[in-house]
């Protein structure tokens, strides 16, 4: 038994109340921008073949069990992506998702085990009209919430400013004096002594066996995602290929991905790509991702062959998802994410 009350308990349901008022009238807002650009709302189904394949995602496991008592293999998914892209291959032109997403290994201040995605797509639009959209979101929720600015842990944002555009490139050396790209090859490929050597100099540190990826999230973490979102929200883009698994490279710098990610108060919100089309190409990166999760977890996920073979006639799109609890929780003031959430999953 733990010391504090449930959610249920009256008096703790009406101090949490509020703030799960505003999260309706945000959630209703949306739909009603949505509404007005001609988008279609579409709902998934929850279980998918492949929960996703990024070698740090971790999906809640299950099987469906046939009038013959065969079973198959099943998981909850961790985005909708898969089937909005199923979706786009199918004909529709604007798309978005509201709805409960999955994912294992996370639980704390900002992770829930069951939380809210918003994911939305435009067919033939560049990735750069998501981040207008990522801007128009904040002003919307913080109207919702009666919020004048935003705040998580001693960090403020003003959410009706025009988010601060920065290349992950100007970021590593903004906040950590280490020129990214020196370590990326013009195909994409990463070189670790290269970037290792930069690390150390930063400070920050490193293990015996940290590869490319895991010194480039060592640097994010510690240096770069704390600085971000400060006074007004960072459209964070640019992404090395070799870190965006699942977007097309730019036809600016082939080293690089469209790829951003919104943070607000140093709390990431949300997650965008210009979609990578290839599916030879997209295989080749999900194996890959699924090599370097057998190597840490022990273990990996099936590919979803049906997402790669609508892949081959999805029109170009660019598409994003959102953490809508996250935003609640920063246009409420709220500084855990079950403050925002109606019914918290059960656990310690």
């Amino acid at each position: 038994m733990t010391d504090a009350s449930p959610w249920w308990t009256p008096h703790i349901h009406a101090d949490r109340r509020p703030r799960l008022m505003a999260r309706n009238a945000i959630a209703a807002a949306l739909r009603g921008w949505f509404a007005e650009r001609d988008f279609v709302e579409v709902t998934t189904s929850a279980l998918q073949v492949s929960p996703g394949n990024e070698a740090h995602l971790s999906a809640f496991a299950t099987e469906a069990i046939g009038p013959d008592a065969s079973r198959q293999p099943l998981y909850l998914h961790t985005s909708p992506e898969f089937a909005c892209k199923k979706l786009l291959a199918a004909g529709e032109k604007r798309i978005f998702s509201l709805g409960a997403v999955y994912r294992n290994r996370e639980r704390g201040l900002l992770h829930h085990p069951e939380f809210t995605m918003l994911e939305w797509y435009r067919v033939a639009e560049t990735y750069e009209s998501l981040m207008d959209d990522c801007a128009d979101f904040l002003a919307l929720a913080a109207e919702k919430a009666g919020a004048k600015s935003f705040g998580f842990r001693g960090r403020e944002a003003d959410p009706f400013a025009e988010p601060e555009r920065l290349s992950v490139a100007e970021a590593f050396m903004r906040h950590a004096g280490i020129d990214l790209l020196a370590s990326v090859a013009a195909d994409g490929s990463a070189e670790r002594e290269t970037l290792h050597e930069a690390v150390v100099g930063a400070g920050v540190r490193t293990a015996p066996d940290d590869n490319w990826a895991d010194l480039f999230s060592r640097v994010m973490v510690e240096k770069i995602e704390p600085a971000l979102g400060q006074g007004r929200a960072t459209i964070l883009y640019g992404y090395p290929v070799s870190e965006a698994a699942l977007a097309r490279p730019s036809a600016v710098d082939p080293r690089v991905a469209e790829r951003f990610e919104l943070y607000c108060c140093g709390v990431e919100l949300a997650n965008a790509f210009g979609e990578l089309t290839d599916p030879a190409e997209q295989r080749r990166r999900f194996i890959a991702e699924m090599d370097e999760k057998q190597r840490i977890y022990g273990e990996r996920y099936p590919l979803d062959e049906d997402f790669l073979a609508a892949l081959a006639i999805m029109p170009q799109a660019s598409g994003s998802a959102l953490g809508f609890d996250r935003l609640v929780m920063l246009a409420t003031g709220a500084q855990k994410i079950e403050d925002v959430i109606w019914a918290p999953v059960a656990g310690a």
